[in-house]
């Protein structure tokens, strides 16, 4: 334990009963839980940024759609700038990267209402006639009902080191986990030491994803690179602004990727042109030939800046064996959920 955590414990213990007082009484019923009329698939975590939501909210929205679902993403948005869908679909403006990521890969097809209030943002797109919901970092928010409640933990960094905020990065203690349908272990495709210490806290099933590599794509450009063309002596600097840094380092070293150096930054981090031209140096001092962020980095980036170093960004997918087996457990959890609803 670091000084600053020893200084902070105390403060975690209030944090903790707290979140305690706060789970207790949406359970008993003290405070009003609101139900939507469609279907609420929950993601969310107990640690603070980088499990990997918004690959799986991706995902389980791409299922839905495929299967002819009329589907709304209700989130929070970054500071939580509330923005409600429109009759034109989905494009919406918003500075929230992780909003931004998400209306790039599904257009139209999906409906967003972003804002703090996610009942009053469902009800809205009821409207449009959204009858299936995913709720994005919805773990914490109980006071919007729903079907399935799906829990990830990242096998690289599993429960935020193991200390609440703000000596350590868990928004609720270990045990809250005990209320997830489903938990998702991410970066990982066994975990059992993971594994053991989730079943001291719930029954409930588990399963494992991991992150391949889709593609690697330029930042000014519309023509990837081929994964199975990436010459492995190429030397790369990796910059990022995410909440689990370690773990975007971690990946690209898992794809084959020479990272020469890298830089870490807040997450959600806009960047000036003075951030991109210390990155730039800071590249070729290690003899960095490319630079390479994530895809929620691209939309963060200043709207025009000039670099030597070509930069590129990662494109992630879910990656699973277990990935219809998943997909059936969301399917039976929603339908028996929602029968015990009516």
């Amino acid at each position: 334990m670091t000084a600053t955590q020893f200084l902070l414990t105390p403060f975690s213990w209030l944090y903790g009963a707290g979140a305690r007082l706060r789970a207790l009484a949406y359970k008993s019923g003290l405070r009003q839980v609101r139900r939507l009329s469609g279907v609420v698939i929950s993601v969310g975590n107990l640690s603070t940024g980088g499990t990997g939501k918004t690959p799986l909210v991706l995902w389980i929205a791409e299922r839905l759609v495929a299967e002819g679902k009329r589907v709304g993403i209700l989130t929070r948005g970054y500071r939580g700038q509330p923005i409600a869908g429109s009759d034109s679909g989905s494009a919406v403006t918003n500075t929230s990267d992780e909003v931004r990521m998400l209306q790039s890969h599904l257009g139209d097809s999906v409906t967003f209402g972003v804002g703090p209030d996610r009942y009053e943002g469902g009800t809205k797109l009821e409207r449009l006639g959204i009858d299936w919901f995913v709720l994005d970092d919805g773990f914490q928010h109980m006071q919007l009902a729903r079907d399935v409640n799906i829990a990830l933990v990242d096998a690289s960094d599993p429960f935020g080191g193991g200390k609440l905020l703000p000596a350590g990065r868990l928004r609720e203690p270990r045990s809250a986990i005990s209320r997830a349908d489903i938990v998702v272990i991410t970066r990982a495709t066994s975990a059992p030491a993971v594994e053991a210490m989730i079943r001291r806290e719930t029954s409930a099933p588990i399963f494992h994803v991991d992150f391949a590599l889709e593609s690697i794509r330029p930042v000014r450009g519309v023509e990837p690179m081929l994964v199975h063309t990436m010459d492995p002596a190429t030397r790369w600097f990796a910059f990022s602004g995410i909440g689990n840094p370690s773990a975007f380092a971690k990946n690209l070293k898992q794809w084959n990727f020479n990272i020469v150096g890298r830089k870490d930054y807040p997450d959600h981090h806009k960047y000036s042109p003075s951030d991109l031209r210390e990155i730039a140096v800071s590249a070729a001092t290690a003899g960095a030939a490319k630079i390479i962020c994530t895809e929620k980095d691209k939309f963060n980036l200043p709207p025009a800046f000039d670099l030597e170093v070509p930069l590129y960004y990662c494109s992630i997918r879910i990656s699973s064996p277990a990935e219809e087996n998943l997909w059936r457990a969301i399917q039976e959890f929603a339908a028996k959920h929602r029968g015990a609803a009516k």
